[in-house]
C-alpha cells in the first residue's frame, strides 16, 4: 500500500523578514574535530535513499527507514558495507523513530500518514490518523507515562516540498502530543516556523525543541511559555536526549547566505520557490552535528567539511559510537566518539 502524495499549493505566501547573518564556525564551533569525513557506511539496499532518522533500540538493532516507506536494520557491530534486513512498510514516507513506553514496539513520525506503531512482526497502526489533522509528522519524542511529543512541521507543504515552507519562512508549524491510552492527540504549541527535532527534559517539565527556518533552539515548558536558548549558525534537524541533560542536534547545512539575505525581499522569494529545484538555494554539502546541554551551551561540535557524509538530519549516541542518518545518503553512517 503507497499513501497517495498531497500537491503542494503552487504559490508560497512570504512576509517580509530582516535579513540574517549566521554566527561564524569559530570557538566551540570550531571545525577542529573532523571526524565526520571519516564514517562507517552501512547501506541501504540498491536504488534505497533517505534514512531521515536513526535509533538504537533495546535488542541491538540500527533502525532507519527509506523515502519509499520501507523500515530497516543492522545489528549495532555490523561491519561497514553491511545491507539491512527489512523490519515493516509503512506506504508512506518515515522520518523520526523512537520506542515507545513497552521498549519493543515503535513510535514513527511518517510524513504522509502521521504518528504510527510498528511492532516487532512489521504490523502497521496509525495513532493519529486525520483527528486532529496531523500534515508533516517529523520528529517524536516519548515520556515516561506514554505520551508521545511530535513536531507537525508544516500544515501548508508536505515533506517532498519542505524548501517551500522555507522560503514562505511563516510559522506554519506545531508540536502535539498523543496519548496512547485515550487515543486523544491535543496542541502543545503553535505558531512554529518548522518545528522539527524535540526531545523531553529529564525531569519531563519541558521541551527541547528546534526549528529549521529560524535556525534557533527552543526550550518549551509543558506548563506553557516557549523560551529561545540559541541562535544557530546552521538549520537544525532531528535532536536525540543522550540522558544525562544534553542533546545531540543534527545540523544538515551551516546556513546559506543567500536564502537569508533573500528574507526581506518577499516577492524574490515567491519567484524562486517556481524555479526548478536545482535553481533555488541549495543546502551545502557539510556533516556537522553539535552537543548542547539543557540551557543551549554548545560542549562539543563534529564536523565533516568535505561533506563525504552530506545532509546529516539524524543523530543517536549508542555507547561510546554516534549514528548517523542523511535525508538525501544511501545509507546510514556509523562514527566511533573517542
Amino acid at each position: 500500500m503507497v499513501i497517495p502524495r498531497p500537491r503542494p499549493p503552487r504559490l508560497i505566501r512570504p512576509v517580509r523578514e530582516p535579513a540574517t547573518v549566521a554566527p561564524p564556525l569559530t570557538g566551540a564551533w570550531a571545525a577542529t574535530d573532523r571526524r565526520l569525513d571519516h564514517v562507517d557506511l552501512l547501506p541501504l539496499p540498491e536504488g534505497a535513499v533517505g534514512p531521515e532518522d536513526v535509533l538504537v533500540d533495546a535488542a541491538g538493532r540500527v533502525i532507519s527507514g527509506d523515502e519509499d516507506g520501507n523500515l530497516w536494520w543492522w545489528p549495532t557491530d555490523a561491519p561497514a558495507g553491511t545491507r539491512p534486513r527489512l523490519l515493516a512498510e509503512t506506504g508512506g514516507r518515515p522520518l523520526g523513530i523512537e520506542v515507545d513506553t513497552s521498549g519493543e514496539a515503535l513510535v514513527v513520525c511518517d510524513a504522509y500518514r502521521g504518528l504510527l506503531r510498528v511492532t516487532p512482526d512489521g504490523a502497521v497502526r496509525e495513532l493519529t490518523g486525520t483527528a486532529p489533522p496531523v500534515h508533516l509528522a517529523n520528529n517524536a519524542t516519548v515520556a515516561r507515562d506514554g505520551t508521545v511529543y511530535f513536531t507537525d512541521s508544516s500544515d501548508r507543504f508536505p515533506v517532498s516540498h519542505w524548501k517551500r515552507d522555507l522560503l514562505e519562512h511563516r510559522p506554519n508549524g506545531r508540536v502535539l502530543a498523543h496519548h496512547p491510552g485515550s487515543g486523544h492527540t491535543e496542541l502543545v504549541a503553535d505558531g512554529l516556523y518548522f518545528p522539527n527535532g524535540i526531545a523531553l527534559t529529564p525531569d519531563e517539565s519541558a521541551l527541547m525543541l528546534v526549528e529549521t527556518s529560524t535556525h534557533r533552539l527552543l526550550r518549551v515548558e509543558l506548563g506553557g511559555g516557549v523560551r529561545v536558548l540559541a541562535d544557530l549558525p546552521a538549520y537544525p534537524d532531528n535532536l536525540s536526549a543522550v540522558g544525562d541533560g544534553t542533546y545531540w542536534i543534527a545540523l544538515p547545512s551551516p546556513r546559506v547566505p543567500i536564502a537569508e539575505r533573500l528574507l526581506p525581499h518577499p516577492r524574490l522569494r515567491q519567484i524562486a520557490a517556481l524555479l526548478p529545484d536545482t535553481m533555488q538555494p541549495q543546502p551545502r554539502r557539510y556533516g556537522l552535528v553539535a552537543l548542547v546541554d539543557e540551557q543551549g551551551a554548545v560542549r562539543r561540535t563534529l564536523h565533516g567539511p568535505t561533506g563525504h557524509y552530506p545532509m546529516i538530519t539524524g543523530v543517536r549516541q549508542h555507547g561510546d559510537q554516534l549514528w548517523l542518518g542523511s535525508l538525501t545518503g544511501s545509507g546510514v553512517a556509523r562514527v566511533p566518539l573517542n
